[in-house]
């Protein structure tokens, strides 16, 4: 689906113009122009992005066919960029995927491009049908608008996973089990993704917050400047976040090791018990009921409950010594 924004200075904002109609809206120098490309075929989109607006045939490309890390590329009239929206899956792992957006910028229009829903981008949509206002402050303040929703989806993204942290962590000291150990290294992978997306979007960020595009003005600095600030705490959280899970997994090791030496030791300890019953049944060979020449007096009556004594308080005496020298 190919939707547009158009404010025009006569006829107001039109919701309804077609792609046809895009060039007739570029000619308007005080127009403000927002064509966003959600989801629609690539033979749909590249005419538009050739004929109507005429861009570069390597910035089309980069933006139909390939996938990239947040990036900026300047290309005197127009700036393209790459940038990415983080979605948490809602199912149990913390999944993160990632939707890229393509974006065109130029002094009287922005053009974006999307394979995915990008939340981000569609309340700043339904923010623009709603009041004028937001498209009269010109397509540079849109993008800013854009960006700074997509950094707000990553404070919530950041938010859940440390919730989702501090529920591991109770859990470790719970019942920790193979499944909360999958749990912690799903997390790693999710905060690794979100690192390497926040860390190439924030150099973007910083990019159009010091200027130097002809489609950026100067007094539009200062709002990139906040969305860059945003994601250099954003990233400052990750690497703590990426710490406490790291934590999370010495605990859970070092929880399952206590557990496992708890066992060991409880075995041991009953299989020390036994040991003296074994020598001694062995020894005797529990010939009670069989009497055998030429030693009958070893399995007379008071042979065999003398045997039953010693089985009874060896373990007895040996537990009550191994609780004295505190092995128990």
């Amino acid at each position: 689906m190919i939707r547009a924004l158009f404010l025009s200075p006569e006829h107001g904002l039109q919701t309804d113009l077609t792609p046809q109609r895009f060039a007739e809206a570029l000619q308007e120098a005080q127009g403000i122009l927002w064509v966003d490309m959600d989801q629609a075929p690539v033979e749909m989109c590249l005419p538009v992005l050739r004929d109507t607006f005429g861009f570069h045939p390597l910035a089309i490309d980069d933006a139909l066919e390939e996938a990239h890390s947040p990036k900026i590329d300047d290309w005197i009239q127009y700036l393209y960029l790459a940038l990415q929206a983080v979605v948490l899956d809602t199912e149990p792992g913390q999944h993160l995927d990632t939707h890229e957006l393509d974006v065109f910028l130029g002094a009287h229009y922005l053009v974006t491009y999307h394979t995915d829903p990008i939340e981000a981008l569609e309340r700043v949509w339904k923010a623009c049908r709603r009041d004028e206002r937001y498209l009269q402050q010109g397509p540079c303040h849109l993008l800013y608008r854009v960006a700074d929703e997509l950094a707000t989806d990553c404070m919530a993204v950041v938010e859940a996973i440390d919730d989702e942290i501090d529920s591991i962590e109770d859990q470790v000291f719970g019942a920790p089990g193979p499944h909360l150990l999958e749990k912690i290294f799903t997390l790693k992978r999710t905060l690794v993704t979100l690192r390497r997306v926040i860390a190439p979007q924030r150099e973007v960020l910083n990019k159009m917050a010091r200027g130097g595009y002809a489609t950026i003005p100067a007094e539009q600095g200062v709002f990139f400047r906040d969305v860059y600030d945003h994601l250099v705490r954003l990233y400052d959280i990750i690497d703590s976040l990426r710490d406490l899970v790291t934590g999370a997994l010495d605990s859970y090791l070092s929880v399952v090791s206590n557990r496992m030496n708890e066992v060991m030791k409880t075995l041991t300890v009953i299989t020390t018990l036994f040991m003296p019953i074994s020598f001694l049944a062995g020894f005797f060979g529990m010939n009670f009921f069989a009497p055998t020449h030429p030693f009958p007096a070893w399995t007379s009556s008071p042979a065999f409950i003398v045997a039953l004594l010693l089985m009874a308080f060896t373990p007895t005496g040996m537990l009550l010594w191994m609780r004295h020298r505190a092995w128990m």
